[in-house]
């Protein structure tokens, strides 16, 4: 089969990602299940290179070579892709993940829409996080569209690979590639600073020097998006800090105090029974800590578990925590009471929190104050 036609399959049956391995049939990820092409015979070693060929041209060739590990993006069959090309046992193998065709709504996500408060922002640093595969380039994408929509400004994004393409609308807009146009996260974001921009979007913060850098242009007037992997909201600020060396630490927290806006964390969950809104197989559980002079105190003393005390019970602030999304996850029918159990933070808390949610919907309907 020919890459095209893979691609086609892969948008044809609402597959997420699809994986081709030497000595395999093609593998499609569909609503979360992972299975090969029944139709498909198993690829030979030279017919997963001439894909991965097509797909990495010279420059990823170059990478290829050097690292052993190749990635970028591609538009086809109607479709944007993100692709990961990796040599193992001396032969290739490729993952590509489908993206959203276009930009979504934080409702049509599933997220909260007072998210869309941080686009307003003048200045400081927003975290995105969550494991690989949860929706946070998405979510971001999300968030600057609205930002190209309706403020003015200079827009930068400096990504490996660049996911969605924005087209200036009220925006300026500059997209750099991490590998084709510059060389490392880093080494673009300092150009970034150079370069008069309003807002910047960082893909990922992996190493020391391009978090300290980009804290500095949340100080310096930036509004700075970015991602981090981890499972929740404090454990993305503990992350942020554990990069530094112990003698750091004291003074990067008093950074992110006065820097840090907000963190969203966020997991993707198979949708229960029926399709969830709008067509999905999947449903986003999302956490929302919104950074207070309360949280600032707590983040610059190093007391995350008094963090997230404050999350539980600051809804009027925006602050959500997975429970209690999954708990208006599980009373709205959208996911299933296991899926819930085994994300929950407290399945007893859990427990509670659908029960009283749904004494709430009760007393709203018989119209009770």
């Amino acid at each position: 089969m020919t890459l095209t036609e893979l691609l086609q399959l892969c948008v044809t049956r609402d597959a997420s990602d699809l994986h081709l391995v030497p000595g395999a049939a093609p593998y499609l990820r569909v609503y979360g299940e992972l299975a090969p092409l029944p139709e498909a015979a198993p690829l030979s070693a030279s017919e997963v290179a001439a894909l991965a060929e097509e797909l990495v041209g010279d420059h990823g060739r170059s990478a290829l070579a050097k690292s052993g590990v190749a990635d970028g993006a591609l538009s086809r069959v109607g479709a944007r892709f993100r692709f990961n090309v990796a040599r193992r046992q001396g032969e290739l193998s490729v993952a590509l993940r489908r993206l959203e065709d276009s930009f979504q709504s934080l409702e049509q996500l599933g997220l909260p829409e007072r998210l869309s408060e941080l686009c307003a922002l003048e200045s400081g640093l927003v975290v995105v996080a969550g494991p690989t595969g949860s929706g946070k380039s998405t979510t971001l994408a999300t968030l600057l569209d609205r930002i190209n929509g309706e403020r003015g400004g200079h827009l930068i994004t400096i990504e490996d690979p660049i996911e969605y393409v924005h087209t200036p609308r009220r925006c300026l807009i500059n997209q750099r590639q991490v590998g084709l146009d510059v060389p490392d996260f880093h080494t673009a974001l300092v150009a970034a600073l150079r370069q008069d921009p309003d807002v910047i979007l960082v893909g990922e913060v992996r190493e020391l020097d391009t978090i300290r850098t980009a804290i500095v242009a949340a100080e310096t007037g930036h509004l700075v998006f970015t991602t981090v992997h981890a499972s929740d909201c404090v454990s993305a600020i503990e992350r942020l800090v554990a990069v530094f060396p112990a003698d750091e630490q004291v003074g990067i927290r008093g950074q992110l105090a006065l820097t840090l806006r907000a963190v969203v964390a966020q997991r993707l969950l198979a949708a229960d029974g029926a399709r969830a809104p709008g067509g999905r197989h999947r449903v986003v559980v999302s956490e929302v800590l919104r950074v207070g002079s309360g949280v600032a105190n707590l983040v610059a003393q190093g007391k995350p578990a008094q963090i997230y005390s404050l999350m539980e019970t600051g809804a009027a602030a925006g602050n959500q925590t997975f429970d209690q999304d999954l708990a208006r996850l599980l009373g709205e029918g959208l996911i299933s009471e296991r899926a819930a159990k085994v994300l929950a933070r407290s399945p007893q808390g859990l427990a509670d929190q659908v029960k009283h949610g749904a004494k709430r919907r009760l007393v709203g309907r018989r119209g009770h104050p």
